[in-house]
């Protein structure tokens, strides 16, 4: 593995704004986005184990560092032994069928979701997410890594469901097209960077290669 993506894992908790440290959110509810096919992977991605942890209990740990109430989006009976789980409406819609009932479900205004296969994404980056999301004027923030979005790492207000279902409704379940149509903050790489993040906290595992690189960088990452 390259030492320069090695040192910038490190390197994300060396700049932080004191404003995103602290106890957890108020008023905000964390999704985990479980219910993938992992089809790439050939077992369920969530299951899988990075170091001594799952990534279903890695992005749980971090989800909960930051939100009072924490919730699994996926099957009831594969996920209700490790916390509150929320099933799809729309079933087979990918992701954005995930985030319709996550935000269908929720009783706060501003709700994070986090896939369970973005295994370097810690509690500092959350906390500086829902920061931003907490300025008036987006239903949705955002970031962007590498000129990639990066949905499935977002906040996102409550009434966006009823955006989500429209479209769902249609058989569209690209999350990317629908940005356009609500206030959407994007939170660019430059920004990130000045924050003390880094894109390739963004890397995620769909495959077996990619969770053996995953690994291999976890010694040098502290989510």
């Amino acid at each position: 593995m390259p030492s320069t993506v090695r040192g910038s894992l490190r390197a994300v908790n060396g700049v932080y704004d004191q404003r995103v440290s602290g106890r957890n959110e108020v008023g905000v509810t964390a999704f985990v986005l479980a219910g993938g096919r992992s089809s790439r992977m050939g077992s369920d991605k969530a299951f899988l184990r990075l170091g001594d942890d799952t990534l279903l209990s890695r992005a749980l740990k971090s989800a909960r560092a930051v939100a009072g109430e924490v919730r699994i989006v996926g099957d009831a009976k594969k996920f209700a032994d490790y916390g509150r789980v929320v099933e799809d409406v729309y079933h087979g819609q990918g992701p954005l069928g995930g985030i319709h009932a996550a935000l269908s479900g929720s009783a706060t205004e501003l709700n994070l979701i986090l896939a369970v296969d973005l295994p370097f994404i810690g509690p500092k980056l959350l906390k500086y997410l829902l920061l931003r999301a907490r300025e008036p004027g987006a239903m949705i923030t955002v970031p962007r890594a590498a000129g990639v979005l990066q949905p499935l790492c977002g906040a996102y207000r409550r009434e966006f469901a009823k955006v989500a279902e429209e479209s769902l409704r249609q058989g569209e379940n690209k999350i990317d097209s629908l940005f356009a149509r609500v206030g959407t903050r994007l939170i660019e790489e430059n920004e990130l960077v000045r924050a003390g993040f880094s894109a390739d906290m963004f890397r995620n595992v769909n495959t077996p290669e990619e969770l053996e690189e995953a690994n291999s960088l976890r010694s040098g990452w502290e989510p």
